[in-house]
């Protein structure tokens, strides 16, 4: 299998036609590639935006298969300490198993000379390599003392599983808040214009844990985005991720947009940007020239793209980075 999933192979196992071989080859990328994860979470959700665009309300086996699985808890009992929630664990049928651990205390120990960290790894690890049933019995004698597993209880998948694997972490650990380690700020757009957009002291609504590769940074940022003009890259009511300090030509990225008019009001937009290369009759009179054009284009061909004739009428807030999920309430 290549590095990663090509677009077509992420779309086929979202919407549930990939079978046999093909489909456990993916499932077995999942486990061990966030950036291919992360496609097939965006790709979910750009599938749960059309059905709901639709009014679909019937459930369509072929498109989003639904089947049973189990989870368990899993809580640190550790001396001098109560027992605290601390990671999830689903199987899947026929023997898979997902995982998910908090990483506000990575280094922790939890026995055996074992951190957090090392114990997430070795989970996936070895549930990849042995199955779901035999990785269990490898964590309760692993750790007989320290850690203490749940009585299995029965879920739904709808989908991918990582999907469930996500809601059920959320309902049940309640991880630190480590601002720009494991947590992004969220913003509404008006805050974000005004914190990034002329740097006054707004505070955020709250923080919102993510899942990324990628180095989190203190000038990253999440704002809850509507509309389908983006999709599939931005599916409709999601949470998104993105950098306020750009570097180079905006042209070809795609930027959280505030666009201002004559009366003071300002409206907020997420586009692809593309700078025109064509001359403009007033570069020489104007030294200042901020009569560049720029057209904002939508990536649903569905959804018209347009020019603003004026550089001045606009302002970037930010570059738009991935998708953190569907729309929710940040962690305080």
């Amino acid at each position: 299998m290549s590095t990663h999933l090509s677009d077509e192979t992420i779309e086929l196992f979202s919407m549930g036609k990939l079978e046999g071989a093909g489909y456990a080859d993916t499932e077995k990328h999942l486990l061990m590639c966030d950036e291919c994860l992360h496609a097939v979470r965006t790709m979910d959700l750009f599938l749960d935006s059309v059905r709901s665009l639709a009014r679909v309300t019937r459930q369509d086996g072929k498109i989003r298969p639904s089947f049973k699985a189990v989870y368990q808890v899993v809580q640190a009992v550790l001396p001098d300490a109560k027992p605290e929630n601390i990671g999830i664990l689903l199987r899947t049928p026929p023997d898979r198993l997902y995982s998910r651990f908090r990483r506000d205390c990575e280094e922790s120990s939890v026995g055996q000379g074992s951190s957090l960290k090392q114990l997430a790894e070795k989970t996936s690890e070895k549930g990849n390599r042995l199955g779901a049933e035999k990785c269990l019995e490898w964590l309760r004698s692993a750790y007989p003392s320290t850690l203490r597993i749940s009585r299995q209880k029965s879920v739904v998948v709808h989908g991918y599983a990582g999907k469930t694997l996500d809601e059920l972490y959320e309902r049940h650990i309640r991880p630190e808040i480590l601002p720009f380690r494991t947590h992004l700020p969220q913003y509404s757009l008006e805050a974000a214009a005004g914190k990034f957009g002329r740097q006054i002291p707004v505070e955020p609504e709250g923080w919102i844990e993510v899942h990324t590769e990628m180095a989190l940074t203190e000038d990253m940022f999440v704002v809850h985005v509507e509309g389908h003009s983006m999709e599939p890259q931005i599916p409709d009511a999601s949470l998104c991720a993105f950098r306020s300090k750009l570097s180079g030509s905006w042209d070809g990225k795609t930027l959280l947009i505030e666009q201002y008019g004559d009366s003071g009001g300002s409206r907020y937009t997420v586009k692809r940007c593309h700078v025109s290369d064509a001359v403009d009759p007033n570069k020489e009179s104007d030294k200042d020239w901020l009569h560049q054009r720029m057209t904002l284009e939508s990536i649903n061909p569905d959804y018209e793209s347009w020019d603003v004739a004026s550089a001045g009428k606009i302002r970037p807030l930010g570059e738009f980075l991935f998708v953190v999920g569907l729309s929710g309430h940040a962690e305080r």
